[in-house]
């Protein structure tokens, strides 16, 4: 674990000074000599230190939501979820999100733990108090339809509550102007505004669930 948060602290140095990936991911995972699954936490985990100063000062509280839009990035918060209720391995990363080690790359399919993940989700969400909420479901997704139908099964009552099916689902969350919920980089640094959605609902109603802390320095940082 210190050999893995000293190569996030090496790539979040170098990405910080105009390296790009893959490059800075190979330099640093040839350095430490890091196995492929290895590489690929490190790599999702780090962020330079002016983006991660972008990102903390567009985070919102969940305190702060009420009366809100929130736009939720629907594979990414939902994978997260189930990979923490089915026992997988989540990364927290120099930012503080949770990250999943698991790619969509054209297909979704229901698991054991999928209805569970979607309840847990609505339940933090209705904590937050947002007058409304609009779910975006990348539509290329295999099974996204079917994705979407769950979803809206579980509209409350009197709550502004939309699923859309875009082709691109980071950029519909971002141009919703909305804050947005996803632990995806880009939707971090481009989104106006951004909430922890999967760390909320994890540390809430999974207790249990296997975090790696990848924060170079987590004493120090609030997660």
């Amino acid at each position: 674990m210190p050999t893995l948060r000293e190569a996030v602290a090496d790539l979040g140095w170098l990405l910080g000074r105009g390296y790009v990936d893959p490059s800075a991911t190979k330099l640093v995972g040839d350095r430490y000599r890091l196995r492929q699954r290895q590489r690929i936490a490190v790599s999702r985990s780090a962020a330079g230190e002016l983006s991660l100063q972008h990102r903390a000062s567009r985070q919102r509280a969940p305190a702060s939501l009420e009366g809100d839009r929130l736009a939720i990035d629907a594979f990414n918060v939902i994978i997260g979820v189930e990979t923490a209720l089915a026992g997988g391995v989540l990364l927290r990363g120099a930012d503080g999100a949770l990250r999943d080690l698991s790619s969509v790359h054209g297909s979704y399919r229901r698991v054991a733990v999928t209805e569970a993940a979607l309840d847990a989700l609505c339940a933090t969400i209705a904590t937050w108090g947002p007058a409304a909420v609009a779910w975006f479901v990348d539509r290329p997704v295999s099974n996204s339809g079917r994705l979407a139908g769950w979803i809206r099964e579980r509209a409350p009552e009197g709550l502004a509550w939309t699923v859309e099916l875009p082709h691109d689902a980071d950029v519909a969350v971002i141009e919703s102007d909305a804050v947005a919920c996803s632990a995806d980089a880009r939707i971090l640094e481009q989104a106006p505004a951004w909430a922890n959605l999967v760390s909320a609902t994890v540390a809430e109603r999974v207790p249990q669930a296997w975090i790696v802390e990848l924060r170079p320095d987590p004493a120090g940082l609030v997660g």
